[in-house]
């Protein structure tokens, strides 16, 4: 017969008074065992308290066997007693209430202390662990319908607990710890609209520490404020107790935080419903450099605390960027990594819009870029998608470029080391949250940020240090200027600490082996005037400052005596001898080329076949009519047209004229005495109509146009010339009129 669940077991019991049998359900309170659960109180901060050190080993010792008595029940009875006992909640919410967190600072307990906080410790993380869990073996297990309904209305988990449980728990029981809330979200899905309300919760808890900070943000009520209403105090005008609330309240909300997203990465998408990612970087933006300028602006006082302040900023600085990119790495980067759905373009797209929204955001830009480099992310989204908007990844890397440019820190690559994993089981070490968190704290930021409130003060120079050492000196007037000078280097040129640790005897080992004698040491002038000066003879051969030595022959002093002149000048004839050398090598003619011994004759008389003699003998060119005066007579001037004047052009014409009737009479008849009127009248026409036709004078046609009278018929050249004007006619004064008659008429639209 199969086990039935344990909301469906019943028991029967017979009653003591009336003896009657009854019939009760398994999840009753009548058998929850009568136990009073005392309240868990932290341990005491200081070690030398000896009373409240006793309280405390006595109270958690009683909650460490309570809870041990509690896991050792049966299935049946553990679940009475958790749901019906009210003590055991209240011991249980105090311990997570109260329980010191991994970077809260605790006194130095003597061992057998810490090992009972440590057992206590792992009973109730073992306890909550029990309480998840709805199905311990094949025969003990709840419905997991009835379990959610059994955790939500008896109130045994709550947003809260859950949050307070991942930060004490989450440190090496990560595993563990993300089975336990996903069994609890999965079995009851009404914890994710409680988580929607917590979402409002935190961006209120930001809201208060920005009220409190004295800072506006976008979510500012929108309230006016009263007249008498005293105003805010900035974190630099704070008292060191609110600043160092602040400061703890801030460390352990964004710790809390991290660490719940860390465990259940799920919860991403509830946050994200809000606009979380903007919200938070602009948190960041707002709180984190006040906080870092009030810190640093006290440095007189409490150094230690304010180390611890320092460090718990640090911290949370860390935090709240990984917190940024658990949410992007979740909503955005693993689903494309694990290609769990076939378009990734919505996730490429929000990747997108979360890193534009917090462009403006520049510090906090830098802090994620220099953990978490978006270069990287980008060139993944790159890889993944081919359809990827250039223009805007290439925008938003200039715009973490940008951000850096106004940064005085460069650029790290931190490389985050993977969280270990925890141990499967329920036997799994459960380490103590207070054991490691201030060892490992001073470790996580080795970067500038982190270095900025060590980094000393400039150097003061000049009359400002001669000020501080006499200020110094006139209390003290026995020390010497070089050891005050060593004591103001050592405590950041602060006089009143100098002063107050002189007269306390309060230096440090390396200012107590100085000399209190001693003088200020004498610096030597770096650019004296001999190596500094610079004038016309720097670095030539003039220069007595660079050279030992210089030729004095080339010095003169005053004027020289032997004066150029123009006989001297004549009279120097070194030129010419030096020239003459030269010269006298082309005088040298060779008349006969001596033969060396033992050679041939330079020209040989033998005949030669190559050689072609058939002209030897011919006088060429000799029986030639041609007159030497014709090849060497040059062509007569004559004057370029441009420049001939009209009288030398009509002369010119004239003897063209002359010398063609001279040609004409050498060819025409001898016995001719009177040449014909009418062939002189036909050639001095011809001569005129060429010289007009050379000037661009047209000849006139009207003589041929108007042709003979009518009736007796007209010459060829009339004819062409009547046709030329007739179809030229529109070029003029007519427009063409003519030729759009002809169009007219060949169109039909005049009749004929």
């Amino acid at each position: 017969m199969p086990a039935l669940p344990l909301d469906e077991l019943q028991f029967t019991e017979k009653d003591s008074l009336t003896g009657t049998v009854k019939t009760l359900p398994a999840l009753h309170p009548e058998k929850k065992t009568e136990r009073s659960f005392v309240l868990y109180k932290p341990p005491p901060k200081a070690r030398g308290d000896l009373a409240l050190l006793e309280e405390f080993w006595e109270r958690a010792k009683f909650v460490a066997d309570d809870l041990e008595w509690l896991l050792a029940l049966p299935h049946d009875r553990f679940w009475c007693q958790v749901i019906f006992d009210e003590t055991l909640q209240k011991c249980l919410d105090s311990y997570l209430r109260h329980a010191p967190r991994k970077f809260d600072q605790v006194a130095d307990l003597p061992p057998e202390v810490n090992d009972l906080q440590r057992r206590l410790h792992r009973n109730v993380f073992l306890t909550f662990l029990r309480m998840s869990t709805h199905k311990e073996s094949k025969d003990h297990f709840i419905t997991p319908s009835v379990f959610g309904e059994i955790l939500y209305n008896n109130f045994l988990f709550d947003i809260p607990k859950i949050l307070d449980l991942c930060v004490l728990f989450g440190k090496g029981n990560g595993a563990l710890l993300q089975k336990m809330i996903g069994n609890i979200f999965t079995q009851q899905p009404s914890y994710f609209s409680d988580l929607d309300e917590t979402v409002s919760t935190v961006l209120q808890v930001f809201g208060n520490l920005l009220h409190t900070c004295g800072l506006q943000c976008e979510g500012a009520s929108s309230v006016p404020q009263k007249l008498e209403e005293r105003l805010r105090l900035t974190p630099g005008d704070m008292p060191l107790q609110e600043l160092k609330d602040v400061v703890l309240y801030l460390c352990d909300t964004c710790i809390t935080l991290w660490a719940f997203l860390d465990v259940f990465p799920l919860a991403c998408q509830a946050f994200q419903k809000h606009d979380f990612c903007y919200r938070l970087a602009a948190f960041y933006e707002l709180v984190i450099p006040e906080l870092e300028s009030a810190i640093k602006k006290r440095q007189h006082e409490d150094s230690s605390l304010l180390s611890d302040l320092w460090r718990r900023l640090s911290h949370s600085r860390k935090k709240v960027v990984e917190a940024f990119h658990i949410i992007v790495n979740q909503l955005c980067l693993q689903p494309i990594l694990e290609s769990s759905c076939d378009n990734i373009q919505p996730y490429i797209e929000e990747f997108l819009q979360i890193f534009t929204s917090v462009l403006q955001e520049r510090r906090f830009l830098c802090d994620y870029d220099e953990l978490f480099p978006v270069a990287d992310d980008v060139s993944l989204l790159q890889q993944a998608s081919s359809t990827l908007d250039e223009t805007r990844t290439a925008y938003i890397l200039q715009g973490v470029e940008s951000a850096w440019e106004g940064v005085d820190r460069r650029k790290t690559t931190v490389h985050n080391p993977p969280l270990p994993e925890a141990a499967a089981g329920a036997s799994a070490t459960v380490l103590p949250c207070h054991s490691e968190g201030l060892e490992t704290l001073g470790k996580e930021n080795h970067t500038e940020f982190a270095r900025a409130a060590a980094a000393p003060a400039p150097k003061i120079s000049g009359v400002e240090l001669d000020s501080l050492i006499s200020q110094v000196k006139d209390l003290l007037p026995d020390l010497g200027e070089g050891f005050v000078l060593a004591c103001l280097e050592e405590y950041n040129y602060d006089i009143e600490q100098v002063i107050n640790n002189l007269l306390e005897n309060k230096l440090v080992a390396t200012l107590e082996k100085l000399d209190r004698a001693m003088p200020r040491p004498v610096k030597p002038d770096p650019t004296p005037l001999v190596t500094s000066r610079y004038n016309v003879f720097q670095d030539d051969e003039f220069d007595v400052f660079s050279k030992d030595s210089v030729d004095m022959s080339r010095v003169q002093k005053g004027k020289r005596s032997d004066k150029v002149t123009t006989e001297s000048l004549l009279n120097d004839k070194r030129l010419v001898s030096e020239q003459r050398e030269r010269y006298s090598q082309y005088s040298v003619i060779v008349e006969e080329v001596p033969e060396p011994s033992g050679a041939g004759p330079l020209y040989q008389d033998d005949y030669e076949d190559e050689y072609d003699d058939t002209y030897d003998g011919n006088q060429v060119g000799a029986n030639d009519a041609d007159s030497d005066d014709e090849l060497i007579s040059r062509r007569p001037f004559t004057t370029p047209q441009v420049l001939r004047s009209k009288e030398r052009e009509e002369e010119e014409e004239e003897e063209e004229h002359d010398e063609e009737v001279a040609v004409d009479n050498k060819g025409a008849a001898k016995d001719h005495f009177v040449q014909d009127p009418a062939v002189l009248r036909e050639r001095a026409e011809a001569r005129r109509m060429t010289f007009l036709t050379r000037k661009g004078h047209k000849p006139d046609t009207s003589a041929a146009v108007s042709g003979s009278s009518k009736g007796h018929g007209q010459s060829r050249e009339t004819v062409q010339e009547r046709r030329k004007k007739e179809a030229s006619k529109g070029t003029r004064a007519n427009h063409n009129r003519r030729a759009m008659a002809d169009r007219k008429r060949n169109k039909g639209m005049i009749p004929s």
